[in-house]
């Protein structure tokens, strides 16, 4: 009975954040959700506390990071970023996309997979209108990028960072083993897109020029460049990185003069709370028989095939749960092999291009493209999952194995 109250709990919380009726947000159910776990003694109270300290830095290092990407899109990077492509990209729609692949690839490794969806997606769209080539490519290479190149960092993604945090590598550990897989990830996914969207990169649209954006930001591009060399340096003197973050979102705030309030309303208190009370509520499904099922089924050993199936696994309990909850689940089950906790990392975070569910920011690249009248069609959206995400997975995997052996 405990496991089916909080597996029926954890639904509802999935759904309506899926859902999102009214649009109200995820912690409108998460929070109250959280509440009735405790109350109702299917995770005691030193728990509960016990996975609030555990998430707490992650969280604050998240709210931090929003923020930075907000000032950079308040500074004209990604209007910049926007330039560039269409400058690259010019009246050839396939180079468009290299250089789409480039900025998304660049921005959700250095600055989330949040920043990608939120402020490169309006970007890409009103590029492609510039241009006069046709959207659709462009926009899915945003949303499937979003999750796919955020293996790239500890802080490209909110799973990495839990990743990160039990896995005992330092920064610059985590990026050299994980490099290889996000190249390989990246170079499936344009193969892929080259091969499905080849009728609509032969298409022109009428091209509708606007003006130029000005010169670059290059104190936003300088500020952005220390903040990621400080994440790399932070590991080394006992820093957290999101001491950094927000020294970064500072650096950009100041000159512009942001007021605070707008700096509050971009941390997104809702979305971290969602977090913090969906941690509760996965800790309950784990306690009560899931993290038990895990361990029974999940290799504990980390050739190839054990790298495989970890992955795999993975991915589905992402398209099934959502990546953050997976994330939560097993965690525990792989933390003490950091080779199979990478391989899960590869799972959750190329996993979710299958469904809209298997990721936060899928849903919300989704809601971006309606206010756009730029709706995505689900059956394209499938199609392209069921094409890239097993080869990209098994790429990544063979990836990460070569870097392994390697690295050791």
């Amino acid at each position: 009975m405990p496991l089916i109250i909080s597996a029926v709990l954890l639904a509802v919380v999935l759904a309506f954040a899926v859902v999102r009726p009214r649009g109200l947000p995820e912690a409108v159910a998460a929070v109250p959700a959280a509440g009735l776990v405790i109350a109702f003694g299917l995770v005691s109270w030193d728990d509960a506390w016990a996975e609030f300290r555990e998430l707490g830095p992650t969280v604050g290092f998240l709210a931090a990071v929003l923020v930075l990407a907000h000032l950079a899109g308040e500074h004209g990077v990604f209007r910049y970023a926007g330039t560039i492509a269409a400058r690259r990209g010019g009246d050839h729609p396939p180079r468009l996309l290299a250089a789409v692949f480039v900025a998304a690839a660049l921005t959700t490794a250095f600055l989330s997979l949040d920043a990608t969806v939120v402020l490169l997606t309006p970007v890409v769209l009103a590029t492609a209108t510039r241009v006069g080539a046709r959207a659709r490519p462009p926009a899915f290479a945003a949303a499937h990028l979003a999750n796919s190149a955020s293996l790239l960092l500890p802080v490209s993604n909110l799973t990495n960072l839990l990743a990160f945090a039990a896995s005992g590598l330092t920064f610059l550990g985590f990026t050299a083993l994980m490099i290889l897989p996000w190249l390989a990830v990246i170079a499936v996914e344009y193969l892929v897109f080259r091969l499905y969207f080849a009728g609509d990169l032969r298409a022109r649209e009428e091209p509708r020029p606007e003006p130029g954006n000005g010169p670059a930001p290059r104190y936003a591009l300088i500020v952005l460049a220390v903040t990621l060399v400080g994440f790399a340096a932070s590991h080394s003197f006992g820093v957290h990185p999101a001491w950094i973050a927000v020294a970064g979102a500072l650096f950009l705030a100041v000159p512009r003069r942001v007021p605070v309030t707008t700096l509050i309303r971009e941390t997104n208190p809702a979305f971290c709370a969602f977090v913090l009370a969906l941690g509760i509520v996965v800790l309950a499904v784990q306690q009560h028989g899931l993290e038990d099922l895990l361990h029974a089924i999940t290799p504990d050993h980390a050739d190839l095939l054990g790298l495989l199936a970890v992955a795999f696994l993975a991915a589905g309990l992402a398209n099934v749960l959502n990546n953050l909850p997976a994330t939560l689940v097993m965690l525990p089950v792989v933390e003490s092999k950091p080779a199979l906790l990478l391989a899960m990392l590869i799972g959750v975070n190329v996993g979710p291009n299958l469904t809209y569910v298997g990721s936060l920011a899928t849903l919300l690249w989704r809601q971006i493209l309606h206010t756009h009248d730029a709706a995505p069609d689900p059956r394209d959206f499938l199609r392209l999952g069921v094409l890239t995400v097993p080869p990209a997975l098994v790429a990544g995997v063979l990836a990460l194995w070569l870097s392994l052996k390697v690295g050791g």
